[in-house]
């Protein structure tokens, strides 16, 4: 073969290896997600998690999805790629537009790529429009947007295709509305022949949500089949707008909800996350297993008590619907299998593709290298930007022609779903107000990345500006309060009340945060009590008021209210630190550490936190480990001057000796029994209830043939994925818990876990006896479903720090049983009394058993 024949082979294999699948699902969330992986209504992305690996994306502020998809796009916040908002001016025709990808300042992945020769396909991404003329093909965001009355001609809007030679091909791949059937709509509403005659709209909104979206899918898996392609990136927002349209009617039900639309339109969104599925299951079929694939999401979005049943009168008001993470799921050549990773950011996205096509990261970035998802890590090459890297991109540089009808579609849509007002029918006032919407936009990108002095620059020349001034003050008074410009803050916030009286009563907070600034301890501290009583308490107004106690040295009531927080979102970040840092203020390091190992394993980029971690186990005389996390917070933010103190002082403590701090010994405690059923858990109760612990059992299962000496259950256990505030009666006791509810225990009590481990063949069998079913051939997919079980299980009681776990294997209890009696008692610190214990395991019990060979 000839050299040159044989290089090129190579090159076709290595670009092989490096293909590259990007799937964005806008507002998918892992608190719809998990139920239906569990009842194997998502099975595309159960098997892509088999593969893979998966964990939280934390999302951005402001966050609002063009802005969040070119972040993604790009690895930068949006003050540096310039896209910041829905909506745009088109300064030459003095109008309003949405947004484009004109805007957009900094090359995104595609661009990059063309520079490099490498082919992407794109498809329907927010924004791309115009299409961008890149190495590949370019499907606009505008593709499915203006749409014609069905027997009218259906034009597409320009420039929405690259190359221009595909326009007619793709346009045929196009679904209208009505188009679909009654089939095509009952997998969403399956009462869809009871919806009443005003209500009608809301199937007019489900055609266009689902023909919008199967319109993009089919032109993507198009070109995935029809076309070479190194990349191909395709955005759906077919969650997002079903979520904004149908949430309020999905399970539990609201209790404002009327009960009829609620049966009919309950099952909406999770039509919605199964009919995505669906279509991931082609696009991985045409992608292969030698592709790397990611499919994530922007935000989640809230689906709890939480939930918005109607818009507020403020900006971007179904933003607040959105929850502060989405999802990721990333598999292929070189990524680890079944393992989760923590602390990935949007921003991170752009980077980690670069690095996998082996091209260099910008120093500009705001993202990093996931390399915690692959399985050998390598150094990361960087430039300092790829702005200054000169060359053809493929980039739009031409004049945007309009097309106002598909323009109007696209403000339509954004109007309907509540993203921005109608614009003022006086263009100059409509431009005025877009404008301020943008800045504003702005100033809350500076305001989450903590560059403060910006964000108050932007929010003074606003408030002097009309519009609306009220959200306005808010932030510039908090901007206050951190900068403890005290001052100000009061001036602020008598303008607040003068301006919008409606709010007057919901400034008590802020109220109580200028007194103390100014001293006035004991009228802030009036304010701050009868808030505490409150019913309406949020975790927003807990978390506050966990600040303020704090301050006061009053840490009790801090780390109660901070517990409020927690409870009413437990994947927020800064609740779970917060609670630690109160914890480490009560000497209770071994709470400490939980919460704060929470909290960076929700946002890895979290300093304060490693740094909480360094002190809780510094207290706790995990001197090596502390200073792993005090390293850690030092990486992520060099100028954090005291985790480098605390570096130096832990040598000293290392060369001078050092007792670890007592863990308070009234910390509730409880011991478990566990393993899967049949695998010895009775036996196991009956041994440490001879022994001298107290179990709690109330007799409702009595003793059967599989378990002539009792079950030793308590009912309430059965329930505990939904009800565990009955646990505290376990206290100081020993109670049985069956390994797949061991999940569900909560963090407030110490376990220590008795876990029972049995050949599962023979646990197989020993079910199957008695679910009367001796002989039959094995249940499908149920002994994967417990090896899987175990492993999840395995894996949790390690990261957990509140479950000190022993095995003991079913096996040698029978065979050796006081051998396994005084484990048992040495693990449980406990004098029990090992003959009595003994005397419970009866060799002729062991039933069931299979033989080795």
């Amino acid at each position: 073969m000839a050299k040159s024949t044989r290089r090129k082979i190579e090159e076709r294999q290595e670009k092989v290896k490096k293909k590259v699948l990007l799937i964005g699902w806008d507002a998918a969330d892992w608190e719809i997600i998990n139920p239906l992986l569990e009842e194997g209504k998502m099975p595309a992305l159960q098997r892509l998690i088999n593969r893979g690996v998966k964990g939280n994306l934390s999302t951005l502020n402001p966050p609002y999805s063009p802005m969040l998809w070119t972040s993604v796009a790009t690895g930068k916040t949006a003050d540096k790629h310039g896209v910041l908002g829905f909506i745009e001016i088109d300064t030459d025709q003095q109008v309003v537009r949405p947004v484009t990808v004109t805007q957009r300042k900094s090359r995104a992945l595609w661009n990059i790529f063309h520079s490099q020769g490498l082919k992407s396909n794109l498809v329907g991404w927010w924004p791309s429009h115009p299409a961008e003329p890149i190495n590949g093909v370019v499907v606009s965001d505008l593709f499915p947007k203006p749409i014609a009355k069905f027997s009218e001609p259906w034009p597409l809007a320009p420039e929405s295709i690259h190359p221009e030679s595909m326009r007619d091909e793709l346009s045929d791949l196009r679904i209208h509305p009505q188009e679909l059937t009654g089939a095509h709509i009952l997998p969403f509403i399956p009462k869809a022949a009871e919806i009443k005659e005003e209500d009608q709209k809301s199937l007019q909104v489900l055609a266009k949500i689902v023909t919008h979206n199967s319109s993009l899918h089919a032109a993507s898996t198009y070109l995935m089949e029809n076309t070479d392609w190194d990349f191909t990136g395709v955005y759906y927002d077919l969650i997002d707008h079903f979520c904004h349209a149908y949430m309020k009617f999905h399970p539990p039900k609201l209790p404002r909800v009327p009960k009829d639309k609620y049966e009919i339109f309950k099952e909406a969104v999770r039509g919605a996350y199964m009919y995505q599925d669906m279509m991931l299951e082609r696009s991985l079929e045409l992608a292969g297993e030698d592709t790397l694939v990611i499919v994530m999401s922007d935000h989640g979005y809230v689906s709890d008590n939480n939930r918005m049943l109607e818009q507020l009168d403020m900006h971007a008001s179904p933003a607040l619907e959105h929850r502060e993470f989405g999802m990721i799921v990333m598999a292929g050549p070189g990524i680890k299998k079944g393992e989760t990773i923590y602390g990935a950011s949007l921003l991170d996205i752009a980077p980690t593709l670069l690095h996998y096509i082996d091209l260099p990261i910008g120093e500009d970035m705001d993202g990093r290298v996931l390399q915690d998802a692959f399985v050998q890590m390598r150094e990361t090459k960087t430039i300092p930007s790829w702005q200054n890297v000169e060359g053809d991109f493929g980039e739009f540089k031409r004049e945007l022609k309009g097309d106002a009808f598909s323009e109007q579609a696209a403000m339509e849509q954004l109007i309907e779903l509540g993203y921005i007002d109608r614009p003022n029918v006086n263009m100059e006032k409509a431009i005025n107000e877009t404008k301020r919407d943008l800045r504003f936009n702005l100033a809350r990108v500076y305001y989450g990345k903590q560059e403060y002095d910006k964000c108050e620059e932007i929010l003074r020349e606003l408030i002097l500006e009309d519009g609306k001034i009220a959200t306005y003050l808010i932030d510039l008074i908090n901007i206050c309060l951190i900068k403890e410009n005290f001052v100000d803050a009061r001036k602020f916030l008598e303008l607040l009340r003068e301006k919008d009286k409606s709010k007057a009563s919901k400034t008590q907070l802020i109220e109580a945060k200028i007194l103390l600034g100014e001293g006035n301890v004991s009228k802030a501290r009036g304010i701050l009590n009868e808030m505490a009583t409150r019913k309406s308490m949020t975790g927003v107004i807990a978390m506050e008021l966990g600040k303020i106690f704090i301050n006061l040295e009053e840490y009790e009531k801090a780390a109660d209210q901070f517990k409020k927080a927690v409870a009413f979102k437990p994947d927020n970040a800064r609740y779970q630190h917060a609670l630690a840092k109160a914890y480490l203020k009560l000497n209770a390091p071994d709470k400490a550490i939980e919460h704060a190992l929470n909290s960076v394993e929700l946002v890895r980029y979290f300093p304060d936190a490693h740094y909480t971690v360094g002190q809780a186990l510094e207290m706790l005389g995990d001197l090596e480990s502390a200073q792993n996390a005090y390293n850690t917070a030092k990486l992520l933010q060099p100028k954090l001057k005291r985790a480098k103190m605390a570096v130096e002082n832990l040598e000293a403590k290392k060369v001078s000796g050092y007792k670890p701090f007592k863990v308070d010994s009234e910390f509730p405690e409880i011991i478990v029994v566990s393993g899967l059923p049949r695998s010895g858990t009775s036996m196991m109760m009956q041994m440490v209830s001879a022994g001298g612990l107290n179990p709690l059992t109330d007799n409702v299962r009595k003793e059967d043939e599989s378990n002539p000496k009792g079950y030793f259950e308590y009912e309430k256990t059965k329930g505990l994925h939904k009800d565990n505030s009955w646990l505290h009666e376990a206290e100081g006791k020993v109670i049985k818990v069956v390994a797949p509810l061991l999940k569900h225990l909560p963090a407030n009590f110490r376990y220590k876990v008795i876990f029972m481990t049995r050949d599962l063949d023979e646990v197989l069998a020993s079910q199957d006896k008695m679910l009367g079913r001796a002989g039959s051939k094995p249940q499908v997919g149920v002994r994967e479903s417990f090896e899987k079980e175990l492993i999840k299980l395995d894996q949790r009681m390690e990261q957990e720090p509140g479950f000190d776990v022993v095995k003991i294997v079913y096996k040698d209890v029978i065979e050796k049983p006081e051998d396994a009696a005084k484990v048992i008692a040495e693990f449980l610190g406990e004098e029990l009394d090992i003959e009595a214990m003994t005397s419970q395991v009866e060799a002729k019990l062991y039933r069931n058993r299979v033989m080795k060979f």
